[in-house]
């Protein structure tokens, strides 16, 4: 990456979490591609989360290594941001001191009754997320900014942060596991849309990013959405992500894919130029593997409102908006992203708290 462009890099960076990520108040570009029969869904509760991370960070420097195009190897410079360890004490302190809901307001709603009643929090989430929801294998814990909040959630109503079950599924079934009753919440970067309201309900949101291009390090073709025109560019299905290509890049050759993993190890290998998603998840990628990537130009598009995915018509929106607004009244939230995000990728001043609407 020339200087010039390392250096627009990190004031995007900058820029993107310090007032992009500003709320408008947990895919935006989620994964999955839709299908035609249920899949299999996992279920783990918080004691019992095994299943290893899907690729590690050193795996994937290892194929750029392979294909001979890491940033080391062709001398380029980077300013990309490197994350650095979870304070996990710090984490777990936090969640341990969030509030309980009073018997009052848990028998007001309908949905917070019905969860106190089953003595679990059924969460559709995941546990690959690097910075949201990430599997520490070392002590079978999730920690992130999501895991933080649906942690927090199942202490609200059960008292216990432990008490939760966490579903893993792609994004084209995030809404059917909802209507259908396999869990009762989805926090997992869930984009609000139109679409998506007309078959479930969103709290919040709680969260605000906006889009972006990966490219492999070095790459001098391709310096934003405008110079995608002609170029195979990958986005994952069931997501927003062809939408958005087809309104600011329409000339580009679009590739869905089901995963992230999927995509990058496209954009690793070759066979795609560049990846296009919320830029929150591609954040994930670059601190994870600094010098394997880098994002052309600047964020782009509508703003990206994450919200918390609840059955259609459940009155559990208005108990989890109240939740959500006790976090950032209490400065728990700031406390949260600080811990997972902030200290991570190097800022210091968290965004302005979030809006509920």
């Amino acid at each position: 990456m020339k200087k010039s462009d390392s250096k627009k890099t990190s004031r995007s960076l900058a820029l993107f979490l310090t007032a992009a990520l500003s709320f408008s108040m947990i895919t935006g570009c989620g994964s999955g591609e839709a299908e035609t029969a249920e899949p299999a869904v996992e279920e783990q509760t918080a004691e019992t989360v095994q299943e290893p991370v899907a690729e590690t960070a050193a795996e994937s420097a290892a194929e750029t290594e392979e294909s001979g195009e890491s940033a080391a190897e062709t001398g380029e410079e980077t300013a990309e941001p490197v994350a650095v360890a979870l304070d996990k004490e710090a984490f777990d302190a936090l969640i341990a001191s969030g509030a309980v809901a009073d018997d009052a307001d848990i028998a007001a709603s309908t949905w917070a009754t019905a969860v106190k009643e089953a003595g679990v929090l059924r969460v559709r989430g995941t546990r690959t997320s690097f910075l949201f929801s990430q599997l520490d294998e070392t002590d079978d814990s999730l920690r992130g900014f999501d895991a933080g909040l649906y942690q927090l959630l199942a202490r609200y109503i059960l008292g216990d942060e432990t008490k939760y079950e966490l579903t893993q599924v792609d994004s084209s079934t995030r809404e059917s596991v909802l209507q259908s009753d396999q869990v009762d919440v989805v926090f997992a970067t869930y984009s609000i849309t139109p679409a998506r309201q007309e078959v479930i309900s969103f709290a919040g949101p709680y969260y605000t990013s906006q889009q972006a291009v990966l490219i492999k390090a070095g790459n001098t073709d391709i310096t934003g959405i405008d110079s995608l025109a002609g170029k195979n560019v990958a986005t994952q299905a069931g997501s927003t992500g062809p939408e958005i290509l087809a309104e600011y890049a329409p000339d580009a050759l679009v590739q869905e894919f089901e995963t992230d993993i999927e995509a990058r190890t496209a954009l690793e290998q070759g066979r795609v130029d560049a990846y296009v998603t919320d830029y929150t998840l591609l954040l994930n990628a670059l601190v994870q593997n600094p010098g394997v990537y880098e994002i052309a130009g600047d964020v782009f598009g509508p703003e990206d409102n994450y919200g918390v995915g609840l059955p259609l018509d459940s009155d559990g929106v208005e108990f989890v908006n109240a939740f959500l607004q006790k976090l950032v009244d209490d400065g728990t939230w700031t406390r949260l992203w600080q811990i997972t995000l902030g200290d991570r990728t190097g800022i210091d001043t968290a965004p302005a708290a979030p809006v509920i609407e």
